[in-house]
């Protein structure tokens, strides 16, 4: 009786597919004939219901509602096609629906026509991400919810979107690392935040615009590799690597970002499915980090922890373990087939139903969703004008301008001349690409402009395509291809990777091009008469070690999977209208490194007594293809410290240990830290544009901990985008949470403030900051 998640889609068995043909239509109707909002005053008899009554607080609607259910109506609430209840003029809802870089048509949730063709699909997140640009993150949040609401008020959308996801991207060959904001936990933490916030808007007291929903909680970062799959997989974590890495995404959502949702993942975490552990649920995400909102599960990882994990001895032990953890919502049947049985079982009580549904009601609530009518409503003036606007558009191009990584630019090669460069060879299997830009978890969108048809704006194009596809499982169109290169002023070769190497379910067997995508690139090299413009399209890294010795191969730029208008921002670089600054989000390996790090190994510490390398720029010190961080621009950018502390007392609470104890005193437990009195640390750095071309550029601030051997040797502790025109000067400031970001996590899960100096770097400065203990207001 479980639905099945495989490529997106659900497999329901047949009496429950009879219920979401139901239930969908009945979210779905079209805004003319579709059936009445709940509370909307045409159903009269619910008028005077606690529920509906605008002027009480949502827990006491909430009260009311969950007081006039019956148990079987509390059950099927509990899934993502949750039941109408028209006795109540409730109508059914679709939980499921999704806006990773736009509003999604893969939930059942959404869907286009009509009036609403389709959305504006920004360039994917880990593309996004290269721009370390917090404000333009909130800003496509904000938009993508504009369209989002104005699809709900015509029908054709829900308000619940099941993203971002914030998982680590610890693995280079993980498929799904491109929905991601790369590897460090900082740079995932503050992206969470800011697209969370643009998303759920910044509406009076609890009022959300939609429901986020951070996922997949935890430790989630492999999809199907050499036999392992992600329904099986059981990853064996530490308490450090969960606490300094794999949660900190997570605690960001919640914490600082306040999202509405998070959702636990397949796989096991030491030993327990994450969606089954009250630890995890219960104990951390809504009791340490007070989620305010719902847990959902992903799909159907409630039946897979029965089905395929065997983790209990019946259904009915599952149903009850994950809403016991804490687990409020399954994507999937197994909780409508198996609760009513665990309740009479005796293993479940109705008060735990009630609190799961405690927790999905106030969500809704705080939507609207029991208001009435929506166009009455702060958001009922959104509709078709709405979407696809020249705006939105134009911010799609932008983030894809600002998301392009310029790795390599020999002898200042680029950018191209329109007047020396006048015919430009186009060439390989990303070329003209159109869906390819959007990567996955993309609804339908507005229109694309391909990179062809990008450069033909400043160039006349010769097109080959080299490759039928990204497989490029034959030679015999590259002699095409180089003739076409011996044609033209300048060459510019679009290859990398799409769905059908990397996706959800789909991880990848090495980092370098695939089939005979580097011969066509090296051949058509040698055959260009002009510079030799590399383009890179793909989520995850590549190994492109023979592109950055080949003396041929002018410049390389990785654009990621940029969007609707990516290829419009690929050539706007190309040619010098945009000045890149994207930075990559995460280190590029070479292929080598795939021999000492079987991904199934969640450690991210080096351990040389088995020679496993480590992970992530933090801990692996090996060879890079490019390094984290990296990035060009055509200009030149200095930094001075303009301001900086050289010191600073961290005031302890009552709590403090014996401060005749060493230990203590060279590291400070968080917990034993007056965080809430200590200032931000206040860095300001002049960042100056030594170049002839205005630019933006991003000031990155890694951290050295003091004697810490188990610590990362650096790790990023802020970041701040600047635009600085060209000859001029301007001042950065970066706020740097001591408790936060200058604490490190000791191999029992604590967090601590080492004492000490810390080591500043900023690009090729350091600054050394000194901390100690205050203990002259400590009680004992």
């Amino acid at each position: 009786m479980a639905c099945y998640f495989r490529s997106g889609v659900i497999r329901w068995p047949a009496a429950a597919a009879m219920v979401v043909v139901v239930v969908v239509a009945a979210v779905m109707g079209t805004a003319e004939g579709r059936a009445a909002f709940a509370c909307d005053g045409q159903n009269a008899a619910t008028g005077n219901m606690g529920f509906c009554k605008v002027s009480l607080g949502i827990e006491e609607r909430v009260r009311d509602l969950i007081g006039r259910l019956t148990l079987a109506e509390k059950i099927r609430l509990l899934v993502n096609n949750a039941i109408p209840v028209p006795r109540l003029g409730i109508r059914g809802y679709e939980w499921w629906s999704e806006a990773l870089h736009g509003v999604s048509n893969v939930g059942p949730g959404t869907r286009f026509g009509g009036a609403y063709p389709g959305a504006t699909s920004f360039p994917q997140v880990i593309t996004t991400a290269a721009s370390f640009n917090q404000s333009l993150w909130e800003e496509i949040g904000r938009v993508v919810s504009d369209e989002a609401r104005a699809m709900y008020n015509g029908g054709t959308a829900g308000l619940t979107y099941w993203s971002p996801n914030v998982n680590i991207f610890r693995d280079p060959r993980w498929g799904r690392g491109q929905e991601t904001p790369g590897e460090d936990p900082i740079l995932a933490g503050k992206y969470a935040a800011s697209y969370v916030r643009g998303l759920q808007g910044n509406g009076q007291g609890k009022r959300l615009k939609v429901a986020a929903c951070c996922k997949h909680y935890t430790a989630y970062d492999l999809d199907n590799w050499n036999g392992v799959d992600r329904y099986h997989f059981n990853a064996k974590v530490s308490k450090q690597d969960l606490e300094d890495t794999y949660n900190v995404p997570f605690k960001a959502c919640v914490v600082e970002g306040k999202v509405a949702s998070v959702m636990c993942s397949y796989n096991q975490v030491n030993g327990k499915p994450t969606c089954a552990d009250p630890d995890l649920l219960k104990n951390t995400i809504r009791g340490t980090w007070g989620l305010d909102g719902y847990i959902v599960s992903d799909c159907d990882s409630v039946g897979v922890m029965y089905d395929s994990q065997h983790f209990t001895r019946t259904p009915e032990e599952t149903a009850a373990y994950t809403i016991k953890a804490g687990l409020d919502l399954d994507c999937g049947p197994f909780l409508a087939v198996h609760t009513a049985a665990a309740v009479g079982r005796g293993l479940l009580k109705e008060a735990d139903l009630n609190g799961a549904l405690a927790n999905l009601l106030a969500v809704q609530m705080r939507l609207g969703m029991f208001d009435g009518e929506p166009t009455a409503q702060p958001y009922g003036h959104l509709g078709p004008k709405d979407v696809c606007t020249p705006a939105h558009k134009h911010l799609a191009l932008e983030a894809a301008r600002q998301g392009i990584v310029l790795l390599q630019n020999r002898a200042a090669s680029l950018p191209l001349s329109p007047t020396r460069h006048r015919t430009v060879a186009v060439i390989g299997p990303n070329s003209d690409a159109t869906v390819t830009m959007i990567g996955n978890y993309a609804g339908v969108a507005c229109g694309y402009t391909s990179p062809l048809q990008g450069i033909a704006k400043y160039a006349k194009t010769i097109h080959q395509e080299g490759c039928a596809n990204v497989g490029c499982g034959g030679n015999q169109l590259i002699a095409a291809a180089e003739a076409a290169a011996r044609a033209a002023d300048a060459t510019v070769v679009v290859v990398g990777l799409d769905q059908s190497i990397e996706a959800e379910s789909r991880d990848r067997n090495g980092l370098l091009l695939p089939g005979y995508q580097q011969e066509l690139v090296s051949r058509v090299a040698r055959a260009s008469r002009g510079p030799t413009v590399l383009v890179l399209m793909s989520g995850g890294p590549i190994d492109v070690t023979f592109a950055k010795s080949d003396p041929k191969i002018s410049a390389i730029l990785w654009a990621g999977y940029p969007g609707q208008a990516g290829g419009a921002a690929i050539a706007d670089v190309i040619f010098g209208a945009i000045n890149p600054g994207g930075k990559l989000p995460m280190t590029w390996y070479p292929q080598s490194y795939l021999a000492k790090v079987p991904m199934t190994n969640m450690g991210l510490r080096p351990d040389p007594s088995t020679g496993y390398p480590g992970r992530t720029y933090r801990f692996y010190k090996g060879p890079v293809v490019f390094p984290f961080g990296y990035g060009l621009s055509y200009s030149k950018f200095t930094h001075s410290i303009a301001e900086a502390p050289k010191e600073l007392s961290i005031p302890l609470t009552n709590l403090s240990p014996n401060p005749n104890s060493t230990a203590s005193l060279n590291a400070i437990k968080v917990s034993h830290a007056d965080c809430a009195s200590i200032s931000d640390l206040d860095l300001q750095i002049d960042v100056k544009n030594i170049g002839t071309l205005d630019g933006s550029h991003t000031v990155l601030v890694f951290a050295t901990a003091p004697n810490e051997n188990s610590s990362p040797y650096k790790h990023l502790i802020g970041f701040e985008k600047v635009h600085v025109t060209a000859g001029s000067q301007k001042r950065v400031r970066i706020g740097v949470h001591v408790c936060d970001h200058l604490s490190r996590v000791d191999q029992f899960g604590t967090r601590r403030i080492p004492t000490g100096e810390h080591t500043l770097h900023i690009g090729d400065l350091t600054h050394t900051i000194s901390l100690h203990a205050d203990l002259q207001n400590i009680k004992f």
